[in-house]
């Protein structure tokens, strides 16, 4: 899908959580060597929200950063992606735009679609604003990612969110987004029913018939639309659920390392599920310069995978450097696992 109409980013926000686990301290509760752990997933620990903290008011943080770094006023639509909304019945999006200190005069939803829902915010953002029906639009993926004790999830299942405000003013646009491609399909990998405390998985499936199928399509389709090649790119972006599938699927498309490793959060951030590609692209954002094209996809399951290609202008010079994903990554403070199963609220759930 090609934008006929010029939209894309005009500033964006990311939040990470203070408060870290290390896996080696997840493994040793269950008796687990933590070395076959750390090299199998190649995350070396996860953020864990704050007892305060959740879907929504990460959120805010989020979008408060990327509200802050530009005067922004004209949003006309808030689109929240999560798989873990704190109301099944009330609207996030609708609380976000309450602390922001919005004008009512927008539309909301809250979107779910596992990992990718937060990349179908951007894509409804951009579908609207480059329709002309609104001058802003505020996308977010924001997720405390839920995993139940002593499962192969937990090593992986952490929280963070970002926040872009999608925008068609040639002035303010600081990385126009050129194209935007989907693939879809029912393919059953990764499930959590109503009432349901945590996620069902189906292991090892959810990685050739899912995540690898899904975003080596959507990426071949975007690139035989745009007519562009792998190395056009000076940064690639892929959803990371671990450290092996995205470099995995990075080898099959012929990314390059150095490619790749701005957005490549993962091994002392974890899956933040749908805020996962959405924080590396903040953190891509945060050092992109001028020209950088960038290759983003995602991947949520159940299926699908969402890719765009954003080309950063010179607008990126105007926009405040200010909490910086390196820079939150970096600020942390540790739990053990018992602290850990508190701050999830995971004890006497079973």
């Amino acid at each position: 899908m090609k934008f006929n109409t010029k939209v894309g980013i005009v500033s964006y926000g990311a939040y990470i959580p203070l408060r870290r686990i290390k896996a080696a301290d997840i493994a040793a509760q269950w008796g687990k060597d933590e070395q076959t752990i750390i090299r199998g997933l190649g995350i070396k620990e996860k953020s864990v929200p704050g007892a305060d903290e959740d879907t929504i008011t990460m959120a805010v943080s989020a979008s408060r950063t990327a509200l802050e770094k530009k005067e922004l006023t004209g949003i006309g639509a808030i689109y929240t992606g999560s798989e873990s909304h704190p109301y099944a019945v009330k609207s996030s999006s609708a609380i976000i735009g309450e602390a922001l200190g919005i004008d009512h005069n927008y539309t909301a939803a809250d979107l779910e679609f596992a990992c990718k829902a937060g990349s179908a915010a951007i894509q409804m953002a951009a579908g609207l604003v480059s329709s002309g029906a609104m001058p802003l639009a505020l996308a977010i993926g924001s997720d405390t990612a839920q995993s139940r004790p002593n499962d192969a999830l937990e090593f992986s299942a952490a929280a963070s969110a970002a926040a872009f405000v999608i925008g068609s003013d040639p002035k303010e646009i600081i990385a126009e987004l050129l194209y935007s491609s989907s693939f879809t399909s029912d393919t059953p990998d990764f499930w959590r029913r109503e009432h349901e405390h945590y996620p069902m998985h189906a292991g090892r499936f959810t990685g050739e018939p899912a995540y690898f199928k899904h975003i080596t399509n959507a990426v071949k389709q975007i690139l035989e639309e745009s007519k562009m090649k792998i190395k056009d790119f000076k940064h690639v972006i892929f959803h990371m659920p671990n450290a092996a599938f995205p470099k995995k699927v990075a080898q099959m498309l012929g990314v390059a390392a150095e490619q790749l490793e701005l957005g490549f959060l993962v091994p002392n951030l974890g899956n933040t599920y749908s805020a996962c590609s959405l924080t590396g692209l903040a953190a891509v954002l945060d050092m992109a310069e001028v020209e950088d094209k960038i290759l983003l996809c995602s991947y949520g399951s159940g299926s699908g995978s969402d890719a765009f290609i954003f080309k950063v202008t010179s607008n990126i010079k105007k926009i405040k450097k200010q909490d910086l994903v390196g820079e939150q990554l970096e600020k942390k403070k540790y739990v053990n696992y018992g602290e850990y199963l508190k701050l999830m609220k995971k004890i006497n759930l079973e």
